[in-house]
């Protein structure tokens, strides 16, 4: 294992300081890049990470989970150390259409085109956005080609079946079962692994968003990431609570479509709290579990 320092890729001051971490201010890219953006504005991004970002860096912390996006340019910049495999903790599927480019829901099925990614495996949703109402959302080639896996709790996925999709839904009654199926298929076939965590998957009683979250709980996670002891290649963690009001029309829009309310300052600062105490968790555990 190598110790490497963590990287704050910082548009929304969120993540607070963390101590031996590289910082790179972005607050100047918020407004074109949260929650969702043109391909075109995404690759501007791209490169200016690329002209800023050494290679010899840790575990990436983005934020809030509005730039969960990002994990797609920074799976990339693992390519040579491909084959490997993705492992993201997440509420929702971020494999969901969205005609004007790229964004935190939507980035998954990017991720699953690129050759030397085996395969994705998003773990803890609870999200409706993979039941039937939303089916005709999902991108459902990489489902089929048996690049993704969904891990998911309390959705009735029935639909999938009569898809010929059921290889690619897991389903499970608690998250106990599910983590219990998930450490055994990383010990089953252990290979690299590139880790994303959106702490939307846990539970609101280990770290608030302002998300709808999942029922995943620390030691859950911590469990799947232990299973990985030796394997993880790069991670990144994204879910922080941040308030942010868009200048954009469609980015006020989507955005309350979803459900994210303005979030106190009381309320917000003890959330910023929680979710800063797991995060060193989190950042010890993998750095056991990294090459």
């Amino acid at each position: 294992m190598i110790k490497r320092n963590p990287l704050v890729l910082d548009f929304d001051g969120s993540v607070g300081d963390i101590p031996g971490a590289t910082v790179l201010p972005l607050s100047d890219w918020q407004e074109d890049i949260r929650f969702g953006c043109t391909l075109r504005t995404f690759a501007r991004l791209e490169r200016h990470l690329d002209a800023s970002i050494e290679d010899d860096y840790g575990t990436v912390l983005m934020g809030s989970g509005d730039y969960h996006h990002l994990t797609w340019p920074l799976v990339k910049r693992q390519r040579l150390r491909g084959p490997f495999q993705l492992v993201v903790f997440d509420n929702h599927p971020d494999n969901m259409r969205f005609p004007l480019g790229i964004h935190c829901g939507s980035w998954v099925r990017k991720v699953a085109l690129l050759p030397y990614v085996t395969h994705v495996h998003v773990v803890g949703i609870t999200s409706g956005d993979i039941g039937a109402a939303h089916a005709w959302e999902n991108y459902l080639r990489p489902l089929r080609a048996g690049k993704l896996s969904y891990w998911s709790m309390d959705v009735d996925v029935g639909w999938a079946r009569k898809l010929g999709l059921a290889h690619a839904f897991r389903r499970f009654d608690d998250p106990d079962s599910l983590t219990r199926a998930m450490v055994d298929q990383l010990e089953l076939a252990p290979q690299p692994t590139y880790l994303s965590i959106d702490k939307d998957a846990f539970s609101v009683t280990t770290a608030r968003t302002n998300w709808d979250q999942g029922r995943i709980e620390e030691r859950h996670g911590m469990a799947i990431i232990a299973a990985l002891r030796g394997q993880i290649i790069a991670s990144d963690i994204n879910g922080e609570v941040s308030a942010y009001h868009y200048r954009t029309w469609w980015k006020r829009l989507l955005s309350g479509m979803d459900g994210q309310e303005p979030v106190p300052q009381a309320e917000l600062d003890a959330w910023q709290a929680q979710q800063r105490a797991l995060n060193t968790r989190l950042l010890a555990a993998i750095a056991q579990s990294s090459v």
